[in-house]
């Protein structure tokens, strides 16, 4: 997991997701990307500076493959990438960025806005693409994922 910045680790120790995810878009950095994803809602909102930019519907972990909580950054990229524990199984246009966690896309969007993954969060294929293109413009070190409950 790459290290974030004291202030920010201390940010998250006294913040709920939601509360976070609101400093971080609102710091006016209109070069930081904050993806927040909301667990109850399967949701996911897209953040650059105080701009929202993309609104969408997400699967994360089935129950039994939680998707785990907390604020990250991205550590790799992969717009090609194959499970390499899920018997090859396609990851397009996947972020990865907590111990082989990643966004990606999926090709079962019937699933999308409900709990189906193996712990990823997933995405339809074109916002994925939209999403990992704005992402790797900013940088790894402009963005923030904070997974909430």
């Amino acid at each position: 997991m790459k290290a974030i910045a004291p202030a920010l680790a201390g940010m998250a120790m006294l913040a709920t997701g939601a509360q976070a995810t609101e400093r971080l878009s609102t710091s006016g950095r209109s070069d930081q990307i904050v993806i927040r994803i909301d667990k109850s809602e399967q949701e996911m909102t897209v953040m650059q500076g105080s701009r929202r930019l993309f609104n969408w519907p997400v699967s994360t972990g089935a129950y039994g493959y939680d998707t785990p909580t907390g604020i990250w950054q991205p550590t790799w990229f992969s717009p090609n990438h194959r499970s390499r524990q899920y018997g090859g199984a396609p990851m397009p246009w996947a972020i990865f960025y907590y111990q082989g966690f990643a966004i990606h896309a999926t090709y079962d969007t019937y699933a999308l806005g409900s709990r189906a993954s193996h712990g990823c969060t997933r995405l339809e294929i074109g916002n994925a693409e939209e999403l990992y293109k704005a992402v790797f413009a900013v940088g790894k070190e402009n963005t923030y994922i904070v997974v909430q409950e």
